[in-house]
């Protein structure tokens, strides 16, 4: 899972046209992450269990240490047809 992750994430950033910035930028900021968990049942999971996989694997595809994360959203739903994870990663002003 946390290399599918961490593939997942460097495919995206290899889309995007200002990677070399935002990757440049990101060691100096605090961060907020945000989890969306899209389970086939309320049941499958508990809400925590794909956390910490999850952020390092984030941080280590971005290169940055995870202690850049000072905030943190945890979200669980079901979508029996589409079951996925949704990862939101912005700066945050947080202390």
């Amino acid at each position: 899972f946390k290399s599918h992750v961490g593939q997942e994430v460097l495919y995206l950033l290899a889309r995007r046209r200002s990677t070399s910035a935002l990757v440049q930028t990101l060691p100096g900021l605090r961060l907020a992450l945000d989890l969306r968990f899209y389970f086939v049942s309320i049941l499958r999971r508990d809400i925590d269990g794909g956390l910490k996989i999850t952020q390092d694997a984030l941080c280590e595809a971005l290169g940055i240490n995870d202690n850049r994360i000072v905030e943190v959203s945890l979200r669980k739903n079901v979508d029996t047809a589409a079951p996925r994870m949704e990862v939101s990663l912005r700066e945050t002003t947080s202390s």
